[in-house]
């Protein structure tokens, strides 16, 4: 098992392991005062690992309860949000009580932006069963809702109090959820990490769980500690994201964030070439890379469809968007982007 400390604004621990999910129980009984733990997750994951955490937190002596709702980035929205607060309310949770994230990154935005917002703030775990949650949204703190206009746009940075990755949960997943994370894998190998890139490159999806995954958690741990709340260096795991959003949303959300951010990530790598902005090879590598895990790298969606998207993105500052760039793989830089340059930006990559 690797533990990963993160010291930002609360300390906590990353664990990834195998079989460890039946600690749940006395690792949040370590953790001090709780009394009664919920558990949110959702109708994929629960029938498969509810039972396991439930039992996990019954035999460490706490009261639980559970909501689960329909599976599915549509799940992620203002009703839900109101009905998981009731719920919590309706079970009486007190300030000193926990809530349990049991599942992907819909489940793990959705109960931290509850546990966040709930009396306002009870501590909250995450046990991501997802490779993309497990590498990506499980560690710093960011928790949200979509709304109409935008994915993400109502949120907190909560973080949590222990994030417990259990490596046999991604032994379920289906091939195409398993690529989906690993999107967000490649795009930590291009910001920080050439020697990670290679190693992808070599092994392609058989790579090595345990070692790549905590490597990409102590990138982001770095950055966290660094950077809390996305002032600065923070924006930059924002690679791919703004116009991966974009695509994301266009598609009603019938196509997945990884393979989404896939695209963002090939069209900001086509543009930056063409741009100079960056080398052609450079820009080769990672669509290479990117097809080399079987995710997409187009989209028909318009450039002026894109850019409306982008423009509403939650990143916006004011009459600029701040776009990353891959400089070389291993070294991005944040590029403030005027509004008025975002479509022409995009469409130098279609």
């Amino acid at each position: 098992m690797t533990t990963i400390e993160v010291n930002a604004s609360k300390s906590y621990q990353v664990q990834i392991g195998y079989d460890i999910l039946s600690t749940l129980g006395q690792q949040i009984a370590a953790l001090g005062k709780a009394s009664k733990v919920c558990l949110v997750s959702e109708s994929t994951v629960w029938p498969l690992y509810g039972s396991a955490a439930e039992c996990s937190l019954q035999a460490a002596g706490f009261d639980t309860c559970h909501f689960v709702f329909p599976a599915g980035e549509q799940s992620k929205n203002g009703q839900i949000f109101l009905e998981i607060l009731n719920f919590l309310a309706e079970n009486k949770l007190t300030r000193t009580d926990v809530v349990v994230a049991l599942g992907g990154g819909v489940v793990g935005d959705l109960a931290g932006f509850c546990a966040a917002s709930y009396l306002r703030g009870v501590r909250f775990v995450q046990v991501p069963t997802t490779l993309l949650a497990a590498v990506d949204s499980s560690v710093g703190g960011k928790t949200a809702i979509d709304l109409p206009s935008g994915k993400n746009l109502a949120g907190a940075f909560c973080q949590p109090s222990l994030v417990l990755c259990d490596l046999k949960c991604l032994e379920t997943l289906p091939q195409d959820i398993f690529l989906d994370g690993c999107a967000e894998i490649i795009k930590t190998a291009i910001l920080f990490d050439p020697e990670m890139f290679e190693e992808l490159a070599k092994y392609g999806p058989e790579f090595d769980r345990e070692h790549i995954i905590a490597r990409c958690v102590a990138h982001k741990r770095d950055i966290v500690n660094a950077d809390e709340f996305e002032h600065g260096e923070r924006q930059k795991l924002n690679l791919g994201h703004t116009i991966g959003h974009g695509v994301e949303a266009m598609s009603g959300f019938t196509l997945s964030h990884g393979k989404s951010v896939a695209i963002g990530t090939a069209i900001v790598a086509r543009s930056s070439a063409k741009l100079g902005l960056c080398s052609a090879e450079t820009s080769e590598k990672c669509q290479h890379l990117l097809t080399r895990f079987h995710l997409p790298i187009h989209t028909d969606f318009s450039a002026s469809d894109l850019c409306q998207m982008a423009l509403s993105d939650k990143k916006r500052s004011g009459e600029t968007v701040n776009l990353i760039i891959p400089r070389k793989i291993g070294e991005c830089f944040i590029r403030p982007t005027p509004v008025d340059e975002i479509e022409s930006f995009i469409q130098a990559g279609l």
